[in-house]
């Protein structure tokens, strides 16, 4: 079965938060304080999240991202991600995480049957990674990046917001990790979703990364996985490892997403730039298959043309990544 919008698109891809929660403050994501937590009573349970999953994957889709927050700190994280993992018909699963806690987990997380891990980290220098989360231990996240792979798993996937004048320096090392260590580096524009006057002065893109990294490598523009995201991709020659530019403020690619997600407390998007959503807790409290499915084709069905972020300004209500789902 396929699962297509209204504008002919595919859509096969769902992103599934387990948890508000993070272990982690960057500046670009969430207040210092962090957020006003949701209630024990209003995030999914397990058995809940598992329905969605279920009947997304009855219904055409085949890719599912488990996102936070930070997935990791919610306990029985690994007994759920085998549950996802066995469902019948869903081909790839993939979990985003910030590694604070991989390197004791990565192996139970291979053995839970998780293909793919992407790991958010914006910076390779211990002060300014630190500056930029608010405290988080670059250390710890790059032995969980060896523990990956120690595990199985092929090199983590490493995805970096690029803001000007915080980590655009480094635009070349995280390009040589993809020679040494065969990580695939997707950069990814910084995205106005916290509530910040002045926010364009981070802005730095697509282009210009490009046009860094072209001073230092020869690149190659290389095709897309099958269940690749919104990346264009490249490659230094002879690395292992791929580069991809995510611009979602400079070049728009909404005429190709193929995603819907589903937050923690159960609010579906077609967009992660849209004030529509749809309360799924009708459907899950009690549990109600059928009634779940029509409303995933609704959300589907309605999903917007695209977003009209872009360096001079957006439309949507401010946010925090957490809440939504990274």
């Amino acid at each position: 079965m396929k699962l297509t919008d209204s504008l002919g698109r595919q859509i096969n891809y769902l992103r599934l938060s387990v948890t508000d929660r993070c272990n982690m403050r960057c500046f670009y994501c969430m207040p210092e304080a962090g957020i006003v937590k949701a209630e024990h009573s209003s995030i999914l349970s397990y058995e809940e999240l598992l329905l969605i999953a279920e009947t997304a994957v009855n219904l055409g889709i085949e890719k599912i991202r488990i996102t936070g927050g930070e997935p990791l700190v919610r306990s029985g994280i690994v007994g759920f991600l085998a549950k996802v993992a066995a469902i019948p018909g869903l081909k790839h699963l993939a979990l985003t995480t910030n590694a604070l806690l991989l390197e004791q987990m990565a192996a139970e997380l291979y053995q839970s049957g998780v293909q793919r891990l992407n790991v958010s980290l914006d910076s390779l220098d211990a002060p300014t990674f630190a500056a930029i989360t608010r405290g988080g231990e670059l250390e710890k996240v790059l032995r969980g990046l060896d523990a990956a792979e120690i595990a199985g798993f092929p090199p983590p996937k490493i995805n970096v917001v690029i803001m000007r004048g915080i980590n655009d320096a480094e635009i070349l090392d995280f390009a040589e990790l993809t020679r040494k260590r065969g990580n695939t580096v997707r950069f990814i524009e910084y995205m106005p979703v916290v509530k910040e006057e002045g926010w364009q002065r981070y802005c730095f893109s697509g282009d210009e990364i490009l046009e860094r990294i072209a001073q230092q490598y020869p690149l190659e523009q290389i095709d897309k996985g099958l269940y690749a995201g919104p990346s264009r991709d490249f490659r230094i020659p002879g690395a292992r490892g791929s580069i991809g530019i995510i611009t979602a403020v400079s070049g728009h690619f909404c005429s190709d997403c193929n995603r819907i997600r589903v937050t923690s407390t159960g609010q579906a998007k077609g967009c992660l730039f849209s004030d529509l959503k749809t309360d799924l807790i009708p459907f899950l409290r009690p549990p109600d298959r059928d009634h779940l499915a029509e409303a995933l084709k609704e959300i589907v069905a309605a999903k917007p043309v695209g977003h009209n972020i872009s360096c001079d300004g957006y439309a949507h209500r401010n946010f925090t990544m957490s809440q939504i789902g990274g």
